[in-house]
């Protein structure tokens, strides 16, 4: 747990990110040659709402940029500790595909990495929104969109990391943060957080689930299978708010979570998501058509891990910016817990 005291602070050797130009934020990106020593910042922006990491737009007199550095806490919720080191695995996923054309066309490029100040240099992508509009009522994922999505995923499930120079970090403490907030918080009782603050009667709504044995035993499982490793390299955050559309197309962001792992947990996320954003079933059975698999995949696991996704979208910590009625949560819960109960039988 961060106290109050911490919040300000969060190494005591590293350049403290902030919205402002100063002259030590200039001596910092010289020193790591990411801007010219005649270059002049105009200002610092903050490009949008960020989850994980502190974001800022650089601004100079010849072109803009993105600076992302992590701390100690999640920054949405600065209660919720979470690893730093985090920052280094997201450089690595870049340099991990940069030699993979199909997938560098969806991602930032990486500019530089200072692990020193766990500060990563990306490049701009525009003036771009994240996908997280589809949870309003009556937006919709477009044809192409999908189809980009589906490219990316694809593409990147078919890297294998183990057989290529540098083996991709284990990033095992992202993991056991992603672990408790989709496998175990949810589901826990006294945790501190009272679902009636979300939404008036969702509390009484999760005491079935929370008390369900067969469920949580089934949930414990997948979460076991989650841990363990695997052979494709997954993005291990793949929603809507790790999507971004921009005016040449839409792009992916944020693989912090990224891992050796299975394939199912990408795409259950994502199957999870449309039905959270009620997208259309056509959307949602278009994704596995246009997947191309590089491994034989688990479709049990796979349903099994949308459920999960879906329960621990709306009885946890990590609420969606606009959600479903009572009724329809009712459903999806019902709906979610259906596909999770499947998985072993």
């Amino acid at each position: 747990m961060i106290t109050n005291q911490q919040i300000n602070i969060f190494h005591p050797t590293a350049f403290c990110l902030e919205n402002r130009v100063s002259p030590e934020l200039s001596a910092l990106l010289l020193a790591n040659g990411w801007i010219a020593a005649d270059e002049k910042i105009e200002s610092v922006q903050k490009p949008g709402e960020g989850n994980m990491n502190v974001v800022v737009r650089v601004i100079t007199d010849r072109r803009a940029f993105i600076l992302k550095q992590s701390r100690p806490w999640v920054a949405k919720y600065p209660q919720v500790a979470a690893p730093i080191e985090r920052i280094g695995v997201e450089a690595k996923f870049y340099r991990q595909i940069a030699q993979h054309q199909n997938l560098t066309a969806f991602v930032p490029m990486l500019i530089g990495y200072d692990a020193a100040n766990f500060l990563l240099a990306l490049e701009d992508l525009g003036a771009g929104t994240d996908f997280t509009f589809l949870y309003q009522p009556g937006r919709s994922l477009e044809s192409a969109e999908l189809q980009s999505l589906m490219q990316f995923l694809s593409a990147l499930h078919a890297v294998r990391p183990e057989n290529e120079v540098h083996r991709f970090p284990e990033n095992r403490a992202m993991r056991l943060l992603n672990h408790e907030h989709i496998f175990s918080f949810p589901f826990r009782h006294n945790t501190g957080f009272d679902l009636d603050t979300v939404q008036p009667g969702l509390q009484a709504l999760s005491l079935p689930y929370k008390n369900d044995a067969a469920l949580t035993a089934r949930i414990t499982r997948l979460g076991e299978v989650y841990l363990q490793p695997g052979t494709a390299l997954i993005h291990g955050d793949y929603y809507p708010g790790s999507w971004l559309k921009t005016a040449t197309g839409t792009r992916i962001i944020d693989p912090e979570f990224g891992f050796l792992g299975r394939p199912e947990f990408d795409l259950g996320v994502l199957l999870a998501h449309l039905k959270l954003a009620q997208q259309p079933n056509d959307a949602q059975q278009q994704v596995m058509a246009q997947y191309r698999q590089s491994v034989e995949l688990d479709p049990a696991l796979l349903r099994a891990f949308a459920g999960v996704e879906i329960l621990r979208r709306l009885l946890g910590l990590a609420q969606l910016p606009a959600s479903p009625d009572l009724t329809q949560k009712k459903a999806l819960l019902k709906e979610a817990a259906r596909l999770v109960l499947e998985y072993g039988v």
